[in-house]
């Protein structure tokens, strides 16, 4: 029987804010977090911090000199983290793993290193070092003066999620009695959104839900992208002050036909719900929380491989990104939030646009899903 794992606490810095009243608020409030940008003379949607998460990203990063040259990806992550570890009751001197992700890591601060060095043909002498991967973890480490393993990865869209496989397997093991994991992402910088762009996949739409994730109809893909970092205290055992449990995780990787594609029925999705839900009777499942990116693909690829594993019988279904867009390495972590916050409050959050989806039973558990480019899926089921 696999070991129980204790989830402790979970925190986040995003577009809904930085607290858990704010960001439950903000899941009852319909409205989107979608903010307009001016890109080569066209009107671009994006998700950016609210206000008060801005400043709480400000004081931290003046409150020490070696702060201030340190990417907003590293920045999300030190605030996220400092939060949970506080709500866990971690005190500095225990020893625990960080396993903290990212899609494109230091994005904006490398875009302006290497933009400095076409202009000049120099680059500045912090220019590697603030822009490695390893760089957020490292940081976030040292603020919290852990002693224990700091890792940091990248696996696209699924980044966070591997986070906490990595974390499950490292306490599993016995190498760790606590883990901090998560994913952090700072992406919207013009040449990023170009990049989606000419993927042609980010959302031109004039609805007023510009991001039509779950909308299976749509002619158009929409995504939009969003910012933010989550992380999560995962320890080995089942403690008293859990938020819940990591009941069940898989994983699975597509074998690819094209560079950013899925199989038409999402089989990397299916073997990693099948594997996440092998201990697990199918009608017990309340609500799934879908990576759903708000593309053609990406969002019917999922719901068909979800109605392989579950036949007509479907659990509720839902996702944030019509809300915060796509936050890459970081979703996997809000959509798990999300999935807490909702057996919290035995409240389902649905998706505004789609046709409602009746709560018809207490919702006890949740599969999240999460896939990146490359066809790497992660499924984890929580449980209270």
């Amino acid at each position: 029987m696999p070991k129980i794992i204790s989830i402790t606490a979970i925190a986040s810095i995003s577009p809904l804010g930085n607290t858990p009243d704010a960001i439950w608020e903000n899941y009852l409030n319909a409205n989107h977090c979608f903010t307009e940008r001016e890109l080569d003379h066209k009107k671009t949607y994006v998700a950016s911090l609210d206000s008060i998460s801005k400043q709480v990203v400000d004081i931290l990063q003046q409150s020490d000199n070696k702060y201030k040259f340190l990417d907003k990806s590293v920045l999300y992550a030190m605030a996220a983290s400092r939060k949970a570890m506080q709500n866990a009751g971690w005190a500095k001197n225990d020893i625990f793993g960080i396993n903290i992700g990212s899609s494109r890591g230091a994005t904006d601060l490398f875009e302006k290193h290497y933009q400095e060095y076409l202009e000049t043909g120099k680059a500045q002498t912090l220019a590697s070092p603030t822009t490695t991967l390893g760089n957020i973890s490292s940081w976030v480490a040292h603020d919290l003066q852990s002693s224990g393993p700091e890792i940091s990865h990248s696996i696209t869209c699924s980044t966070a999620l591997h986070a906490v496989l990595n974390g499950v397997a490292w306490l599993r093991a016995g190498m760790a009695d606590k883990f901090l994991v998560g994913g952090s992402e700072a992406p919207l910088t013009d040449f990023t959104i170009a990049q989606m762009r000419a993927l042609k996949i980010y959302s031109n739409s004039k609805e007023d839900y510009p991001n039509r994730a779950l909308d299976f109809e749509k002619k158009q893909s929409t995504m939009i992208l969003g910012e933010g970092a989550g992380v999560c205290c995962l320890e080995i055992g089942k403690k008293e002050n859990a938020l819940a449990y990591i009941e069940g995780i898989g994983y699975a990787t597509e074998i690819l036909e094209h560079n950013i594609s899925i199989s038409a029925d999402a089989t990397c999705f299916q073997k990693s719900m099948k594997m996440a839900l092998q201990n697990t009777d199918l009608s017990e499942i309340d609500v799934i929380v879908m990576h759903a990116p708000g593309t053609i693909k990406g969002d019917l690829t999922e719901y068909r491989a979800i109605e392989k594993v579950f036949g007509e019988s479907l659990p509720l279904l839902t996702t944030n990104k019509w809300k915060i867009g796509h936050t890459f390495g970081a979703s996997g972590i809000l959509s798990m939030e999300l999935a807490i916050m909702m057996m919290q409050h035995n409240t389902f959050i649905g998706v505004p646009f789609v046709e409602a989806q009746i709560q018809t039973k207490p919702i006890r558990k949740v599969l999240i899903n999460a896939v990146g480019f490359g066809g790497n899926a992660v499924s984890v089921l929580l449980s209270l």
